[in-house]
């Protein structure tokens, strides 16, 4: 098909795209991005000085999990098989060359964190495996690999410091998988400081690594807390113990990262599903907006000269990497991605408070409509005013969609996060079913052709709701879906394992009731509605027997059902297949919202 004959829809997920670049620290001329240039998305190597921009990595499934050694020198890759996020690390010379295994001695683990020191030859490598926990190495090149860390709990490798003297670990040995306390080591292991907001995990607060200060014998550690009901930055120095809080009177949560001289922080805030970025000095204490357009900043670094690249998007305008020069950092040639609508904001009053949802319907278009329900996943995630193409596809398709930052999402203060403990998925569902309410009487949907989808945890939430509200949905589209909980729990990679612990208190043998009524297993009996389930067969975060065990159950009483397994893991890095998925998911909902089943707009 020519590009003259392409949907929009389709343009959108072929057209070429970039990440924001990640360049190295003292190599600034030397980047890493990811692109979907060959209709898989791979690391691409950057020579900004010559221009030359090289595929690095080549794999059938596709690769996005990189990162550039601080010399510049090396391009680190992960190395999986299809999609099942179990593997080692690799390494390659920046200007090409042969691949090496980068951490020799390591066995195949689940990732957990990497930093790379500026010596070229030392890495922190974090691992996790069912059989071990988590555990960090310090690798350097031509010793063995030195255990630093062991723990049962998750954990994973916060930062090196510049002069590579000290590490921060992130780790949850109190037990609460979604609040890590820290802990700076030196690197034979050795404990130098330790910061614990949990209180042994009686008091839900987190901490979170930003980033050791880039200047050399500089002990200061900026992080991440809670202690205010949000995430807020401050300035640790991990020997004196001192700690200076930033109290920047900025609504909404507030994240930062180094300038590279140390002398002041790159501020990125967000509220109300919207970013914004600041420039912080440390030592006049002087906040300063950096102008952006309005929509959300995805990721944004400041570069050596005091220039700021940043990812930026809404929902209508495609993503684009920009400078506060006023240049586009990389612009990739090809086909252009087509824009979509304007998001608009509903305020819908629940039973845990204010819900935030975000809505995109056809230009001109008069409701009700048939609606999309197309919930995020995570739970600790949110939508936002950002380019999305699987929205905009539905909407290109006549259908109005609804996205909403149920009771689990980020963004709204840590109670808003915190509050889906113990009724997991019946809280977030709680507030999806407000929101329905709410989409039809106020007429922008049609009650008879409402669809209710998501990925990942959004799956997960897709065929709970099936079950828990049958009446309220015409159709489920589940992605990777948990659709069996206790299953999920022992087939899935020891991270999640840990986070399902938290959330419901406990094993599916300790709390098997909480398991039970969480599990969307439990009432597919109930389920009226068209069930479609796309599941990846590699897939270690909802793996693939506890979706058998679902659609065995559906089978058992001929309930209309489709199911499409994909040789990949939690979802395709591959453009093909990702099309492929939509089309399939869109002509399900078309065939059983029929007769009244909307006319493509292109």
């Amino acid at each position: 098909m020519s590009e003259s004959d392409m949907p929009d829809w389709e343009k959108r997920f072929r057209a070429p795209r970039v990440s924001l670049p990640d360049w190295a620290e003292d190599a600034p001329d030397r980047s890493l991005f990811v692109s979907n240039a060959t209709g898989t998305y791979e690391l691409y190597a950057w020579d900004r000085a010559s221009g030359e921009q090289r595929q690095a990595t080549n794999r059938p499934n596709g690769t996005t999990d990189g990162l550039l050694s601080p010399d510049g020198a090396w391009i680190w890759w992960f190395d999986d098989k299809d999609g099942d996020e179990f593997g080692v690390w690799r390494r390659q010379p920046f200007g090409g060359g042969a691949d090496e295994e980068a951490t020799p001695g390591l066995e195949p683990s689940y990732p957990s964190g990497l930093a790379l020191g500026r010596d070229g030859r030392t890495a922190v490598v974090g691992r996790s495996t069912d059989a071990e926990g988590t555990t960090i190495y310090l690798v350097r090149t031509g010793e063995e690999p030195l255990e630093i860390y062991r723990h049962a709990e998750s954990a994973g490798v916060g930062d090196l410091s510049h002069d590579g003297s000290l590490i921060a670990i992130e780790h949850t040995e109190h037990g609460d998988a979604m609040h890590s306390a820290l802990r700076v080591v030196r690197p034979d292991g050795s404990t130098v400081a330790e910061l614990d907001d949990t209180h042994g995990g009686t008091e839900e607060l987190g901490l979170e690594v930003l980033g050791f200060a880039p200047v050399d014998g500089d002990p200061r550690l900026l992080i991440g807390h809670q202690r205010r009901g949000r995430w807020e930055p401050l300035v640790w120095d991990v020997v004196s113990g001192t700690q200076t809080d930033l109290t920047l009177d900025l609504p909404g949560d507030v994240s930062a990262e180094w300038y590279p001289d140390g002398g002041a922080l790159l501020i990125a805030h967000s509220h109300k599903a919207r970013s914004d970025l600041f420039r912080y000095d440390l030592a006049g204490h002087e906040l300063t907006r950096i102008p952006t357009p309005p929509g959300s900043v995805s990721g944004a670094t400041a570069r050596p000269d005091g220039t700021v690249e940043y990812l930026w998007s809404s929902a209508a305008e495609p993503p684009v990497v920009r400078s506060t020069t006023g240049e586009v950092v990389l612009d990739p040639p090809g086909m252009k991605c087509p824009p979509s609508v304007p998001v608009s904001d509903a305020w819908v009053e629940g039973p845990g408070g204010l819900i935030h949802a975000l809505i995109q319907k056809p230009a001109g278009a008069v409701g009700p409509l048939p609606t999309v329900f197309d919930l995020h996943g995570g739970p600790t995630w949110h939508d936002s005013d950002s380019f999305a193409a699987g929205p905009a596809a539905w909407v290109d398709h006549g259908y109005a969609v609804v996205r909403i930052n149920y009771r689990g999402s980020t963004g709204y203060g840590r109670a808003w996060t915190d509050a889906l403990k113990h009724r997991v998925g019946l809280i977030e569902l709680e507030d999806v079913a407000a929101v329905r309410d709410w989409a039809v009487a106020s007429g922008l949907a049609d009650p008879e052709r409402l669809v209710l989808t998501g990925g990942s945890w959004g799956g997960y939430l897709t065929l709970l709701g099936l079950g828990t509200q049958p009446a309220s949905w015409a159709v489920g589209i589940a992605v990777v879906p948990v659709a069996d909980y206790v299953t999920a729990y022992h087939d899935e990679m020891e991270s999640l394992k840990a986070m399902d612990r938290t959330l419901l208190g406990g094993t599916p043998e300790e709390v098997p009731d909480r398991f039970a009524a969480s599990s969307p297993l439990t009432y597919v009996d109930d389920v009226k509605a068209p069930v479609y389930i796309s599941a990846g067969l590699n897939d270690p975060r909802c793996p693939i027997r506890q979706i058998d065990n679902y659609v065995s159950r559906l089978a058992a009483r001929s309930a209309p059902h489709e199911v499409y397994r994909y040789d990949a893991g939690h979802g395709s890095l591959v453009v093909d297949e990702r099309i492929k998925q939509l089309r399939l998911e869109m002509e399900f909902a078309e065939r059983h919202l029929m007769p009244t089943a909307v006319t493509p707009t292109d």
